[in-house]
């Protein structure tokens, strides 16, 4: 058992505290993957792997090519506008050398195919389809095998929907290529896909891009943004990654409706942000990370204010870690239930220039004599133990050990030993308000 967890059980006997049930989000199943259809009558078919190369490289070929429920071998090109369909048992094998779909045509489509076995070349980045056009859409597409999973680099206005993507078999997430890249790919959308496995989820430089009802999991990063304004992740399960989602130097991330879940491990948490302004993270679960939500300069600008609003932050063992002093964030309507510590903050500040309003601790120990549903006294953090670590580096190798976590159950009993407040709650809720 993590000494985290021990302190905290060791605190709440000491106290004889509740630990409250926590009822969370049911499991989302996606409609990811290929599916069983018939070929129309009078279409297009490639009986064959040379039938399909031949078709594919012939610019007065069909605009729409049918697969059969069969193996195609090869490393497939497609170099002019056409819609590539499969029929739930299509399997394209690469030769093991190279990205097994490359899709250079704008406005193309490819769907209801698996792919597998791709080349291990990180320095191409070989992939199991690699687009490189505006407005392709891929659905339906079922990828394993393969070192990089979908590229979209550049794709702007693509649609990656309905798909699945299983990483290598690499034990070490480094070893692997990334399930979903976008670089470069403004206006791109990925939704309700299942990507499992792989190292990271990539929107690097890319405007407007969207993510939309997808689960993924086992990876390193659920979802990494960098240089990318604008962008939304909802309606998703980020789980059992090491970094649920994390934003650098972007701008206006919206954040709504997702569960980010079990980030564990030294580097573990469920959201993290750097130097990124006028961020929005609503109605969304984040729990039983090492770290909730990690700020580091964020914002930037504090006229470009970062608010979390009607979130639950639960089971974490620390909901909030500031790197410094953060000014320009604000809490609202959020649920903070029983977190081994609520907040840290690094370097030997404190986050009293954060805003926290009607939010919900399960730490709070007000009353409320008008029943107007707000703690008639404010609710504070105050932590002895952090003046020891700041007075004291060295003592920082104890924290979530019994011995701290005994020192500051101390401190609340005693509240003229503890001089140093982390963060205030003016109005707290004596009730939680759950995501909507």
């Amino acid at each position: 058992m993590k000494r985290r967890t021990v302190a905290a059980l060791a605190a709440l006997a000491l106290f004889g505290r509740r630990v409250d049930a926590l009822e969370g989000p049911p499991p989302k199943v996606v409609d990811a993957g290929t599916f069983a259809r018939a070929i129309p009558e009078g279409a297009s078919v490639a009986e064959t792997s040379e039938d399909l190369a031949r078709m594919l490289a012939d610019s007065n070929g069909p605009r729409d090519i049918w697969l059969r429920d069969r193996t195609y071998r090869g490393d497939f090109v497609i170099a002019r506008t056409l819609a590539l369909h499969g029929t739930g048992g299509t399997t394209l094998e690469g030769t093991g050398m190279g990205t097994v779909v490359t899709i250079d045509a704008a406005d193309s489509t490819l769907d209801d195919v698996r792919v597998r076995r791709s080349g291990r070349r990180f320095t191409v980045e070989d992939s199991g389809i690699k687009a490189k056009a505006p407005r392709v859409r891929i659905s339906h597409v079922d990828v394993a095998d393969c070192l990089f999973g979908i590229e979209l680099a550049p794709c702007p206005g693509c649609v990656l929907e309905n798909s699945r993507i299983n990483g290598p078999d690499e034990n070490d997430r480094e070893l692997r290529g990334d399930g979903v890249k976008l670089w470069e790919s403004h206006d791109a959308t990925v939704r309700s896909c299942a990507i499992e496995h792989g190292r990271d989820v990539v929107v690097w430089y890319s405007r407007r891009a969207i993510l939309d009802g997808n689960v993924v999991r086992h990876g390193r990063y659920g979802a990494h943004f960098m240089y990318s304004h604008d962008a939304v992740v909802k309606n998703s399960r980020l789980e059992d990654n090491v970094v649920g989602i994390f934003v650098m130097y972007s701008a206006r991330l919206r954040v709504e409706h997702d569960v980010l879940a079990g980030a564990r491990g030294p580097a573990g948490m469920g959201i993290g942000f750097k130097e990124s302004d006028g961020v929005s993270v609503t109605d969304t679960w984040i729990v039983a990370n090492t770290t909730g939500a990690y700020l580091d300069r964020t914002p930037r600008d504090t006229s470009q204010a970062v608010t979390f609003d009607h979130d639950v932050f639960a089971l974490n063992d620390v909901a909030l870690r500031f790197l410094s002093s953060e000014e320009g964030l604000t809490f609202t309507h959020d649920d903070f239930h029983q977190n081994v510590e609520v907040a840290e903050v690094e370097g030997g500040g404190d986050a009293l220039g954060t805003k926290f309003e009607h939010d919900h601790w399960t730490d709070y120990e007000g009353y409320d004599l008008d029943h107007d549903g707000t703690g008639d006294v404010r609710f504070e953090v105050k932590k002895l133990s952090s003046e020891l670590t700041d007075a004291h580096p060295s003592l920082r190798f104890f924290q979530g050990t019994g011995a701290l976590a005994l020192f500051d159950a101390v401190a609340r009993a005693v509240p003229v030993l503890s001089s140093k407040t982390l963060l205030v709650d003016e109005h707290p809720s004596m009730t939680a308000e759950r995501p909507r």
